[in-house]
């Protein structure tokens, strides 16, 4: 059963690829997600399939723990709300790419679908390596989804997301063999299993552990986007189709931040869970604070966005430094810094749609001219900046209780100031998009010979377009007012988890 998440998208991502109609084949997204949902909700609510042979045939390989692939609080976590967020991506596919028939769909769909497997796969990866190569093959993976639009921009966003990322997932590889290294100076057993590591942590090596941890928490923060390793995510997400940009902010980094986590247990376990506390508050005050500073002013509305997802990379690192209520609160903002994000660049994406620009010089009044998208957009914004009654703002303010709580009032007082300094930067940018009057189109260029010129289809808001928003801004508000007793099941279970709790 665990091979199910990775499976189903990656038989259809080889469908997609053979597929030969480029109408037909943007369909197997909705389909895909559909059964991909379905494996994910039979795996979490029958915990029959976790166990015994439905470990899987990497199982046999990894003697009696749990082996190669398994479910711990934390990966059930992600990997609902990875399969949550790209079923409504898959919703919004279809309507989109009927919109851009000026390009071939083959690699994108595919692309799409090998994101979807790969994601999966470091959801249910339960050895350190194996993480470490389904993360990179989601960096040579979603390479091609950034450009897809093919233009100079997405081209240079390209090669600077393969660049640092690679720069980063080789900075992890050298953390993991810091990692096998402690456990062997250690006496430990040679095995990057989590179970093992965690079990023999107390015996690890804890000069290497710590390098270990350090190295890898800035290889996978690079693929998170924290700051100071964030300098890719303004570029892709600018250039990125909307709905890369939603799997990119939502789900990609979500997974990468799970293979800190991972690491942060073993340190737990170790006895050097002070030391991980101590790195990831600071580097996530600083993300929120480097992020402060370039929304401010932000003309670029999807570079705000990235900027945003900088600011909610810290948010999460700096829950897990806190601690208590804070583990479970940034478990739970992670749920809702995904389906948000999903609301925020599918809705830009629209506003993009129609008005070709990215620019607040160049579009204004998106309300008259895409009222459906650009209420969503400021929806979005409202939610995605911790305001009541939406998810973020109970996950934030957990967050922030769990501050005060351990009396680290400098620390509560800096999230206050950073989150109150974001909410200005990016209101401005926001009400400057959906504001005023729409600007009116420069009037086409005459051809020499005098025909008329015939210009791009004016966009309107579609049931196709808006739809899976909506569905992702309601589970947003529903996180807000009412948390269902299975999820806070599974947030407990993973605040349990990540302190080494019974």
């Amino acid at each position: 059963m665990l091979t199910l998440p990775f499976a189903i998208p990656a038989l259809a991502a080889l469908l997609a690829y053979a597929c030969p109609s480029g109408r037909w084949r943007p369909w197997l997204l909705p389909l895909a997600a559909t059964a991909h949902l379905a494996a994910v909700a039979v795996l979490l609510a029958d915990p029959a399939a976790l166990s015994g042979p439905g470990l899987g045939w990497l199982a046999a390989t990894s003697g009696p723990s749990l082996g190669w692939l398994g479910l711990d609080p934390p990966g059930k976590i992600v990997l609902l709300t990875v399969s949550v967020l790209f079923f409504c991506c898959a919703l919004y596919a279809p309507g989109y790419l009927r919109l851009r028939e000026d390009r071939p769909n083959r690699m994108f769909v595919t692309g799409l679908l090998t994101l979807l497997a790969t994601m999966s796969l470091i959801a249910v990866s339960q050895h350190v390596g194996l993480t470490w190569v389904a993360i990179e093959a989601t960096t040579l993976g979603s390479g091609t989804l950034i450009y897809f639009n093919r233009t100079p921009q997405a081209l240079e966003a390209t090669w600077k997301y393969l660049l640092i990322c690679s720069v980063g997932i080789a900075l992890a590889l050298l953390g993991t063999f810091f990692l096998g290294f402690a456990a062997v100076l250690g006496g430990s057993p040679d095995s990057l299993l989590i179970a093992d590591l965690v079990r023999t942590a107390g015996q690890h090596s804890k000069p290497w552990l710590n390098a270990a941890f350090v190295t890898l928490l800035v290889g996978y923060g690079t693929k998170m986007g924290l700051a100071p390793m964030h300098s890719w995510k303004p570029d892709a997400y600018g250039e990125a189709p909307g709905i890369v940009g939603a799997l990119l902010a939502g789900g990609l980094t979500s997974c990468s931040f799970l293979a800190i986590l991972r690491i942060v247990k073993v340190m737990g376990a170790a006895g050097r869970g002070g030391f991980a506390a101590a790195l990831l508050v600071g580097m996530g005050l600083f993300s929120m604070a480097v992020a402060a500073v370039f929304m401010v002013r932000q003309k670029d509305y999807k570079r705000m966005l990235a900027y945003s997802s900088v600011e909610h990379m810290g948010i999460l690192v700096l829950g897990i430094g806190l601690g208590g209520a804070g583990i479970f609160g940034a478990m739970l903002h992670l749920i809702n810094n995904a389906l948000t994000k999903g609301v925020l660049f599918l809705s830009s994406g629209n506003i993009h749609r129609a008005y070709g620009s990215k620019s607040t010089d160049e579009v204004s009044g998106a309300l008259v001219r895409l009222p459906a998208s650009a209420a969503l957009f400021l929806a979005g914004f409202i939610a995605i900046t911790g305001s009541p009654p939406f998810g973020p703002f109970v996950s934030e303010f957990t967050i922030l209780k769990a501050a005060f709580e351990t009396q680290r009032f400098a620390v509560g007082g800096a999230f206050l100031v950073l989150l109150l300094t974001v909410f200005i930067g990016m209101g401005s940018t926001v009400l400057a998009v959906v504001q005023g009057r729409p600007q009116a189109p420069a009037p086409p260029k005459v051809p020499p010979d005098g025909t008329p010129p015939a210009g791009p289809p004016v966009f309107r808001d579609t049931i196709q377009t808006v739809l899976p928003i909506v569905l992702l801004m309601a589970l947003v508000l529903m996180l807000g007012l009412y948390l269902p007793p299975p999820l806070n099941r599974l947030l407990e279970d993973a605040a349990a988890y990540l302190e080494n709790r019974p």
